[in-house]
């Protein structure tokens, strides 16, 4: 079966034909890391780690590109708020990223790329577009010209979002020396006491947009196969990546996928609105496979409205699967087996998880209805089936990264739950004692955890700790 999806450029059902024959090339826009990530953040790492899975199910070799913004204006406000480096703040939170991709089952990308690595990338994008036209340099910046591409043959300025060139607001607070204020910043002169890198039109940084289409061009070529992210990045973002990467004569992506938002009381997920939800907090409430389990649960292209009552049914029809695979495997072991045609159609549906899901618990019944039978054999060959199916979801009870063979999971989530309570209030100790000044007993208190193999790392949010590797 042929894999199907939703082009969000084209608003249609299209089927998956990668430029190149056996590989598919994927690019998704990852973290700005200013601040802790929240679970609407993970949702978009989770989506699109089952489309990668998906893909290499089918025998494609993927080359997955998800990228870093870790140069912007909010990162250089949040840490100037907080008397920090601005190189310092944005390592500091893209460890946090990584650590919570990683704690979800969030398959490594190929290649991880940085903003400020790539500016000989951006300089040469920025001169190709001047040469052609559709760029202009003023002051130290660097503009697009929006009017000069939309006045020239196969502009399709506007296509991705729906909007209106003429109604089109930037979002920039800096219009001074633009042509038009549709035109956007592929490049921004330097500023006294911010970070800055030479070009030949001044020293400055780069433009949000600009920085994707370099990256993405650099490592999967002119023109690559899937573009991915949030829905909220379709305008400016995309539509400007679009812009000025068709501008410069590439190809650029032929299908985009966005993921919906994960939302509180109908409102989307955000610091602003002060509903966040960060990923440490709400594994107190579950583990991780769970939370993950619920996260990829719903259709990456629909609202996924957060209640407390649904992350615990989702905790809850997890461990429907889990328990039939641990109970079947005390009678023998059980391999990785075929897909079910209908998980298969399902998931070449557009990644119709909900309808893949109601296939696992559909084995998982048949599996645990053969179990009181007796009928050991088709036991297995269901359990084969249901690690087939979650693990292309990444949440294969019986796999490495959620089994390991130390036990259950669920056993190794307490123990850490316990070892949490009490490490948490060692730190409590060492933070009163230095706040009374008694460092005596503060490093006392930091000795004991090192020589029991915890490592405590200060940071601007507090202290954190980790078992020493």
């Amino acid at each position: 079966m042929a894999l199907k999806i939703f082009d969000t450029s084209t608003r249609s059902l299209r089927e998956f034909v990668p430029l190149r024959e056996g590989h598919a090339s994927v690019y998704l826009c990852g973290a700005t890391p200013q601040a802790q990530p929240h679970i609407g953040h993970l949702r978009s790492g989770v989506a699109f780690d089952i489309l990668r899975r998906w893909l290499m199910a089918k025998g494609l070799d993927v080359a997955f590109v998800r990228n870093v913004t870790d140069i912007d204006d909010k990162i250089l406000t949040k840490a100037a708020e907080n008397g920090r480096p601005w190189w310092e703040w944005v390592s500091t939170h893209e460890r946090f990223f990584t650590e919570a991709y990683s704690t979800l089952g969030v398959l490594p990308p190929s290649v991880e790329p940085r903003a400020t690595g790539h500016v000989t990338q951006m300089v040469d994008y920025m001169q190709r577009l001047i040469d052609r036209g559709f760029a202009y340099a003023h002051e130290g910046s660097v503009y697009f010209d929006v009017a000069a591409w939309t006045a020239a043959e196969g502009s399709d300025y506007g296509s991705l979002s729906g909007n209106r060139v003429e109604e089109m607001e930037q979002g920039e607070s800096e219009h001074q020396g633009k042509r038009s204020p549709q035109d956007f910043a592929l490049w921004k002169a330097a500023k006294p006491g911010e970070p800055s890198w030479p070009t030949p039109w001044g020293p400055g940084r780069p433009g949000w947009h600009l920085e994707c289409s370099a990256m993405s061009t650099w490592y999967l070529g002119e023109s690559f196969d899937i573009h991915c992210g949030g829905l909220d990045l379709q305008f400016p973002h995309h539509e400007n990546e679009i812009a000025q990467s068709h501008a410069a004569g590439d190809g650029f992506a032929q299908y985009w996928m966005h993921n919906h938002w994960v939302t509180m009381a109908g409102e989307k997920m955000s610091k602003s609105l002060g509903n966040v939800l960060s990923v440490p907090e709400l594994l107190k409430v579950v583990r991780p496979v769970e939370l993950r389990y619920y996260l990829g649960s719903a259709h990456y292209r629909s609202v996924l409205e957060y209640s407390p009552e649904s992350l615990t049914e989702a905790a809850a029809g997890y461990r429907r699967i889990e328990d039939f695979l641990h109970r079947l495997s005390e009678h023998a072991e059980v391999g990785v087996g075929d897909f079910p045609e209908a998980f298969t159609a399902a998931m070449d549906e557009d990644l119709a998880v909900p309808r893949a899901l109601a296939e696992i618990h559909r084995a998982v019944r048949a599996g645990n209805s053969a179990l009181a039978k007796g009928e050991h054999e088709e036991a297995l060959r269901l359990g084969g089936e249901v690690r087939a199916m979650t693990g292309v979801l990444g949440i294969d009870p019986l796999s490495e990264q959620w089994h390991g063979g130390q036990g259950s999971t669920r056993d190794n989530d307490a123990a850490l739950s316990a070892l949490d309570a009490l490490v948490g209030a060692e730190l409590e100790r060492r933070a009163q004692a230095r706040k009374e000044k008694d460092f005596a007993t503060a490093d006392a208190v930091r000795d004991r955890l090192a020589a029991a193999g915890i490592v405590v790392t200060d940071t601007p949010q507090g202290p954190t700790w980790s078992l020493e590797s």
